[in-house]
């Protein structure tokens, strides 16, 4: 088969570090990047980092608005397939690139794999919830990472194509887990930002989506991590480039406590979460990756897509929105300073995470329907 994937976000770059090697292996890809991640720390190191082969076209179109970067895609996109002339196109998560690769391909008639199909949040309120459900209708292929995915698409009369393959990021946190097991890589990482790190005695924040790019927001969360962060035990907020412009033209300021570092590869975000005492996110992919590797997560959004990694975690992993009362509370059960840093080690000699086999399980339902 002739492929094309299409990825444009960090996330997407990771995910496609699973399926790639399994798709040259048999089939010829041609590896797609639409620049909607136009900054090195967001995603052209991680070409190297996940050992991806570089793009065989970077299209260049970052920035702008929902509607201009995704209009400006498509036909960059439809011209690229015109003269690729592929079987398949494969499509990742819910970002505007997966939108545009998806309607780019479904309109001139080319089957389209959708990864990581059938997730709702059910706010459309959420750009990304639009793109999934957009996504997910005009797709051939549904690759569906949970069963309540897979429910998800059957109460929208989904039902034909859907294949529940699991989650395509836990093969590769499974590859990479080993390397960050020992507390010295959390060390060395230390002393390249300039922070003394041990583990359990910091907490790691990402915050990216748009949503939380608001005044409103913005002045929630930064109370939030305020409250959150001490001396003792510092917040690490790695920072997306849209998020930091948002909260310097904000006028909201952070204390010392809590350090902005830039976006950081994959294997650094990996160990960083694993060593700290706890993770506040609004990442779809980091709430994934704690659950995995067993570091309490606070939510950093009023609901989540991921409902079996809440339910499954024992309570580890809690929904708090932008409540600073409600996250203080979970810390202190979740985290409490006395046990922290003994729960970190513990946690990091005794990880052992075994892979799902998603890509080869993606890769034999498009075999199987050729």
């Amino acid at each position: 088969m002739r492929i094309v994937s299409v990825v444009g976000t960090r996330p997407q770059f990771i995910k496609a570090a699973v399926l790639q090697p399994v798709l040259r292996a048999r089939h010829d890809e041609v590896f797609v990047d639409t620049g909607q991640h136009y900054d090195g720390a967001m995603a052209g190191d991680f070409v190297s980092e996940l050992g991806l082969v570089p793009p065989d076209r970077s299209l260049g179109i970052g920035g702008g608005s929902q509607g201009e970067q995704t209009g400006r895609m498509l036909p960059a996109i439809e011209s690229l397939l015109l003269a690729e002339n592929p079987d398949v196109v494969i499509v990742y998560g819910d970002t505007n690139s997966t939108l545009a690769g998806t309607l780019a391909a479904a309109k001139l008639g080319i089957p389209v794999g959708h990864v990581e199909a059938g997730l709702r949040s059910f706010d459309r309120s959420m750009p990304e919830e639009i793109n999934r459900i957009v996504s997910d209708h005009l797709a051939r292929w549904l690759f569906a990472p949970t069963p309540t995915a897979v429910a998800n698409l059957a109460a929208e009369g989904i039902r034909e194509g859907v294949v529940l393959v699991g989650d395509v990021m836990r093969d590769l946190a499974a590859r990479m887990a080993g390397e960050v097991r020992d507390p010295a890589v959390l060390r060395s990482i230390g002393e390249r930002l300039g922070l003394a790190l041990e583990p359990g005695c910091y907490l790691l924040a990402t915050i990216h989506r748009a949503d939380n790019r608001s005044p409103a927001a913005i002045a929630a969360w930064t109370a939030l991590l305020t409250r959150a962060s001490t001396p003792e035990r510092p917040v690490l907020l790695a920072l997306h480039p849209g998020t930091r412009v948002a909260l310097e033209a904000s006028g909201h300021r952070l204390p010392d406590d809590v350090r902005v570092v830039d976006p950081q590869g994959y294997r650094t975000t990996l160990a960083l979460q694993l060593h700290a005492a706890a993770v506040l996110t609004d990442s779809g992919g980091v709430q994934r990756e704690a659950a995995w590797l067993g570091v309490p997560c606070l939510i950093l959004r009023d609901r989540t897509e991921w409902v079996e990694a809440v339910e499954s975690s024992g309570g580890r992993m809690v929904v708090v929105g932008l409540d600073a009362d409600r996250a203080s509370a979970e810390l202190a059960r979740l985290a409490p300073a006395s046990s922290a840093g003994s729960d970190a080690v513990t946690r990091a000699a005794t990880l052992d995470l075994a892979p799902a086999g998603v890509a080869e399980a993606i890769l034999g339902a498009l075999e199987e329907a050729r």
